[in-house]
């Protein structure tokens, strides 16, 4: 059974007829509803407006909308000197982009000025489909959360994706928002809690824990679903926030399960996995496995197929599941 108390949608399996939306989406709206709730919201694009859905923010605010062209770097320090003069500004580009080019200069004008700007990675993940491996940014939790200061956070769908933009445009921080380009399932709702480093447990369980973040967390839901078919009962934990990680939550959950497996949209090394195996083995160290993208680089082709075919669709997860499960026998 699913746990109604998390507010999932009703038709959550209904996989034909459920709402297909891109997470990028739920940013353009959410951004709009930041930037009119305080002026002083500003939006800074990579040359990718309308790919991005900030055109959104443009479209109503042109006076706070700054065309920065192919130019990522600059961007970012732009930016760094708007917020250090009170500004909230976001800058938005595809994650290749930023933070794949503009690392350092987020890094030295940004994080370590602990300056409150919003880096918006777009186009994430191998779902890009056929933009191919050049534009599947698969490394850029790695490289966001292995900064000091820096939020990181991958909503799971377009609904959380909006509620993600509105906390992390007045948290004060540098944040990270990950997000991606192909229509993914909306299985969350505007009741759905949603808090900076506070997983959800979307279903309850008691024999593996599956902690996911991102359009993969549908995957994983579907998977505890059918699992639960064969006597498999599976815990399911969206931990949208990378970074800090909701560390309590989840040690509960290994001390209950007693086995886990981390289920994200990115490399399996420097992610979400590590980040739960190093919260883990510090704590309370249980078997676990890693569904994710396992040491190579994406390639040209559909998106949902890439994801069967790298290894992170509902078999895969399912296999990972029975291999930990097993292992506690």
């Amino acid at each position: 059974m699913l746990n109604k108390e998390a507010y999932l949608v009703d038709n959550l399996l209904d996989t034909k007829n459920i709402q297909m939306v891109p997470t990028r989406d739920g940013f353009g709206k959410g951004l709009v509803e930041a930037g009119e709730k305080d002026q002083r919201v500003v939006v800074l694009c990579a040359d990718l407006s309308e790919s991005t859905r900030v055109h959104w923010f443009q479209q109503k605010f042109p006076e706070r909308f700054v065309q920065m062209g192919v130019a990522e770097q600059n961007m970012a320090t732009v930016a760094s000197g708007m917020a250090n003069y009170g500004k909230i500004p976001f800058i938005v580009s595809y994650a290749a982009f930023s933070p794949g080019r503009n690392n350092e200069q987020i890094r030295t004008t940004i994080s370590l000025s602990h300056a409150p700007v919003k880096v918006v990675g777009c186009h994430a993940g191998v779902s890009v489909g056929p933009d191919g491996a050049t534009h599947q940014q698969i490394e850029d939790i790695a490289l966001m959360r292995v900064q000091p200061n820096m939020i990181v956070v991958v909503p799971c769908d377009a609904v959380e994706a909006q509620k993600a933009t509105m906390a992390i445009a007045f948290n004060n921080e540098p944040s990270y928002i990950r997000l991606g380009r192909e229509k993914s399932q909306v299985f969350t709702t505007p009741e759905t809690p949603f808090e900076v480093g506070k997983a959800n447990i979307l279903r309850d369980g008691q024999d593996v824990a599956i902690i996911g973040c991102g359009i993969l967390l549908y995957n994983a839901l579907v998977a505890a679903e059918e699992l639960a078919k064969e006597q498999i009962d599976c815990m399911v934990i969206n931990s949208h926030t990378i970074k800090p990680l909701d560390e309590k939550t989840i040690i509960e959950a290994a001390k209950k399960c007693g086995a886990v497996v981390s289920v994200e949209e990115h490399q399996i090394n420097g992610g979400l996995g590590s980040a739960v195996a190093e919260c883990l083995s510090r704590n309370y160290p249980v078997s676990q496995e890693y569904i994710g993208v396992q040491n190579r680089f994406g390639e040209s082709g559909d998106p949902f197929e890439l994801i069967e075919a790298l290894g992170m669709g509902v078999g895969s997860i399912k296999e990972a599941v029975k291999k930990v499960f097993r292992r506690k026998q």
